[in-house]
């Protein structure tokens, strides 16, 4: 397998290229409309095939470069079908299974953070998007978040994962790349050690988080693929 882990620091967004030697098709997780031309030139440099581009829900902190690349690069669009994002060339639920090459990767559905979050399973990782951060997880108080949710999700699909499937967050602020299910099982100071549903409903309904700063350009944006509406009729959307 090949493997990417790409930051953009204006919003601490991890990207992750997966790709498969053989076939040389490639999958990226959480792209960020400002690094397009970076992730085209990491593909051409590599010789690899763009096949889809994998949300793990609609941003509020970001816009998805989902768009951009299907225009250039033809590329097929995913997120789950309670992300409120019908521009997208693919409606995934729980347990489906994408093939890429000799890769196999599982949408696990966990939301909380949102309805429509999904976690992405492929062998010895898992992707977790906004769902589990190294050390913490998403926020619960917008876009129909719920700790209760979050909660659950985390316990019933993340933390049922082997100890030591490795951890790729949807972003990190602290210079963190990768974490365990083991580690934050163990010391993730909102979930571990043990700690029980209402413990960690009370953490999150008393977090007291500023409104998030780039949301009311994102998330409009984001239910469209990444497309500004300014830019209606300027771009040919292939779907």
């Amino acid at each position: 397998m090949i493997f990417r882990q790409l930051f953009e620091t204006k919003t601490s967004t991890y990207t992750y290229l997966l790709a498969c030697k053989q076939s040389r098709q490639a999958i990226l997780i959480d792209t960020v409309r400002s690094e397009v031309n970076t992730y085209i030139n990491l593909l051409e440099e590599l010789q690899l095939q763009l096949i889809y581009t994998m949300e793990t829900h609609v941003h509020a902190d970001h816009i998805t470069g989902a768009a951009w690349l299907r225009e250039q690069l033809g590329s097929k669009s995913i997120v789950h079908r309670d992300a409120g994002a019908m521009c997208a060339d693919l409606l995934v639920t729980d347990g489906v299974r994408l093939q890429l090459g000799e890769l196999v990767i599982k949408v696990l559905h966990t939301p909380g953070h949102t309805s429509g979050c999904v976690s992405y399973y492929l062998g010895d990782r898992v992707f977790t998007g906004d769902t589990l951060f190294i050390n913490g997880c998403g926020r619960t108080d917008f876009q129909e978040g719920d700790p209760g949710t979050l909660y659950d999700s985390i316990h019933n699909k993340l933390f049922t994962l082997p100890p030591d499937t490795l951890i790729y967050p949807g972003h990190d602020y602290n210079g963190n790349t990768v974490s365990t299910i083991k580690q934050e099982m163990a010391k993730n100071p909102r979930l571990g050690g043990g700690k029980s549903r209402e413990e960690f409903v009370e953490i999150m309904n008393h977090l007291d988080l500023p409104y998030p700063k780039f949301i009311d350009e994102a998330l409009p944006a984001n239910q469209e693929c990444g497309q500004l509406a300014t830019e209606k009729g300027e771009m040919i959307i292939q779907g």
